[in-house]
């Protein structure tokens, strides 16, 4: 099964995620840190997958260096408990989401990335 979400590009989710950061005082650099961290990929990295618009798909698989710390994250995102998505493509969709939501809710950077 595959899930429209693969086939969405991380340039027209992206600016969701800045918007939702930026309503509460948190940053677009920091929006760019947590993906950086989740995924490896550096800044001109980054900008080149939006810029290219990169479904989700492409984008997780060609990740330089998913981060081992990803699976530290734990909790509930769209009513989903992310460390029991199965699937894992959506399980990283979901750990991203996650600390988006955990930088929103204003939690600080070094717990977000699990520091």
């Amino acid at each position: 099964m595959t899930h429209r979400v693969y086939r969405m590009s991380v340039a027209s989710v992206y600016p969701h995620y800045v918007t939702k950061a930026e309503k509460k005082g948190r940053t677009k650099a920091e929006v760019d840190q947590i993906i950086c961290w989740l995924t490896g990929y550096d800044q001109a990295g980054l900008e080149a997958q939006i810029a290219e618009k990169t479904d989700f798909e492409t984008f997780f698989a060609d990740a330089p260096a998913l981060n081992p710390s990803r699976q530290a994250i734990t909790g509930v995102i769209c009513g989903i408990r992310v460390e029991e998505v199965a699937e894992p493509l959506m399980r990283e969709i979901r750990y991203l989401d996650k600390l988006i939501d955990e930088l929103a809710r204003g939690k600080a950077m070094e717990k977000i990335l699990r520091g």
